[in-house]
């Protein structure tokens, strides 16, 4: 897996981030409900890997393939890098919105099946073929179906089809209903949910089912949370604190009690990206503007990274012009390694300390492990931070100035009364503007996926120079023109009364895919 580059001073972060699975998206296409989702689908997808095809710094996603399953299966993108891969994706994805949109086909039960072994078969390829040529950091594959059939009974197809494959390599299989509905609460203060909340189950053998709404929006946050770091095998933040913060708990002062969280990301630094208002500033550091605790959490000396909380303050008694860099989101941890009597200790202990600062409208400050190693004659610099309770069971978390960062500045008091004229005119102003109880990001749109999308748009070399002069494909008419598999595709059950034959694939022609494409990076690179 290409590890990323960093060009700014300090270590690679990619063991913090670089942890989420190569990803195999298979679209299973139903007509006529197919004539719905499709234009918001390509949409979603488009803007999604605008974005992450964008992203500087560490890799956030390895590998990606899209298959698409009418009355067969196909591959229209077999495992490319995401990273710098955003022609090669957008053709792809031009391609779905290509696919014939009316009429009726005659289904075949096994054509899920057959994706999903042939995707597994060409990963299993694909990476004895990357570890030949450099250090192959993924052994594991996550399968996504997206689909408009009812999720449960599409859950048993697969059980009952997969119940004789060997699924050791795919780390989590996952069907995906997309729903008639609409977006309901877009004006929602916290509309973006997490794809595993309760709202998905576990059925039979480990296929998580989920539903999502049929708009862009919703689309959108599903493919965005395989930018967050899902890593399970460790805790990432151990929040250290003495129990006189809970007075329904019985501890001694002397023995801190340690809350073991995961990290989180709220939101994208505008600074990763290239070519934006604030990226262009800083350029040169993929970074950010400054470190955070995904960095801090890569040069602990241990396993975690530490927040040793030193002391309560007020809610009111915090000045925002205080606080500096991108908010994280700490939860209570998944990790798999702690038994369940631990975890669920620890997460009514972390629901307990959000609930009695609430109550008491307290925040906590927090001080962080140091910056570097100390020695006899150099003490080493740590950074500070507030902890602010909030309604879900989360904390958030944001960097807090120290003396040494401070610059001087007055601030004059407000007189008492202003004059009246200048008082009417401004308030006259402000009645004519309209109020909203809340700030609703998804309301706000700063067209970054079209600039994304133009700064990466198709090059002179594209795949299909004449794509968009191409009518529309008809139901299960394969192309020959596309890039090819890894792997010589698995045979297809025919449909009963028809001949139905794939296009051979010869073994030079396999051999031929390997090598680097156009606009695919060396996994091998720096």
């Amino acid at each position: 897996m290409h590890p990323g580059r960093t060009t700014g001073k300090g270590p690679s972060t990619h063991t913090q981030i670089d942890q989420q699975p190569p990803r195999l998206l298979i679209v299973h296409i139903a007509l006529p409900s197919w004539g719905d989702i499709c234009a918001n689908l390509c949409e979603a997808l488009q803007n999604f890997f605008s974005l992450a095809c964008s992203l500087m710094g560490p890799s956030r996603m390895s590998l990606f393939s899209l298959y698409m399953v009418q009355d067969q299966h196909e591959c229209i993108l077999p495992f490319v890098q995401v990273k710098g891969n955003f022609p090669r994706l957008q053709t792809c994805i031009s391609e779905l919105r290509m696919v014939q949109r009316e009429g009726c086909f005659r289904s075949q039960g096994a054509s899920l099946r057959l994706a999903v072994e042939d995707g597994l078969q060409q990963f299993k390829q694909y990476s004895t073929h990357v570890t030949t040529r450099a250090a192959l950091t993924y052994t594991s594959l996550e399968i996504t179906i997206l689909t408009s059939q009812p999720g449960k009974e599409v859950v048993k197809q697969l059980e009952e089809g997969l119940k004789d494959t060997d699924l050791a390599r795919v780390r989590r299989l996952q069907v995906v209903e997309v729903t008639k509905g609409i977006l309901e609460h877009v004006d929602s203060v916290s509309p973006v949910e997490d794809p595993s909340n309760d709202e998905s189950s576990i059925l039979g053998t480990d296929i998580d089912l989920q539903t999502i709404d049929n708009d862009i929006v919703s689309m959108e946050i599903f493919f965005k949370a395989w930018l967050h770091n899902g890593g399970t095998d460790q805790e990432q933040i151990h929040l250290l604190l003495s129990s006189q913060y809970f007075s329904n708990i019985s501890r001694p002062r002397d023995n801190p009690m340690c809350l073991k969280c995961d990290l989180q990301e709220r939101l994208l630094s505008p600074s990763l990206l290239p070519g934006t208002a604030d990226g262009s500033l800083r350029m040169d550091d993929p970074k950010g503007d400054f470190i955070t605790l995904y960095q801090m959490a890569s040069q602990s000396s241990t396993s975690h990274y530490e927040l040793q909380v030193i002391k309560a303050l007020k809610s009111s008694g915090l000045c925002e012009s205080l606080t500096y860099g991108l908010p994280f989101i700490l939860r209570p941890t998944s990790c798999w390694q702690l038994d369940w009597d631990e975890l669920e200790t620890n997460q009514q202990h972390f629901h307990a300390l959000c609930h009695s600062l609430l109550k008491r409208e307290w925040l906590l400050l927090a001080k962080g492990e140091p910056l570097g190693p100390g020695h006899s004659h150099r003490i080493p610099a740590s950074t500070f931070y507030v902890i602010m309770p909030s309604r879900s069971l989360t904390l958030l978390v944001k960097a807090v100035a120290t003396r040494e960062l401070m610059l001087p500045s007055t601030f004059p008091l407000l007189p008492e009364d202003p004059r009246d004229d200048s008082l009417k005119n401004v308030e006259s102003m402000l009645d004519s503007l309209e109020l909203e109880p809340t700030y609703n990001p998804l309301q706000v749109q700063s067209h970054l996926y079209s600039h994304l999308s133009n700064i990466y748009a198709k090059p002179q070399g594209r795949l299909h120079p004449h794509w968009e002069s191409r009518a529309p494909r008809k139901t299960g008419q394969l192309q020959t023109n596309r890039a090819r598999a890894t792997v010589a595709p698995l045979p297809i059950t025919p449909v009963p009364g028809r001949a139905s034959k794939m296009p051979a694939v010869s073994k030079s022609s396999s051999d031929d895919f390997f090598l680097p494409s156009e606009w695919e990076e060396d996994p091998s690179g720096p």
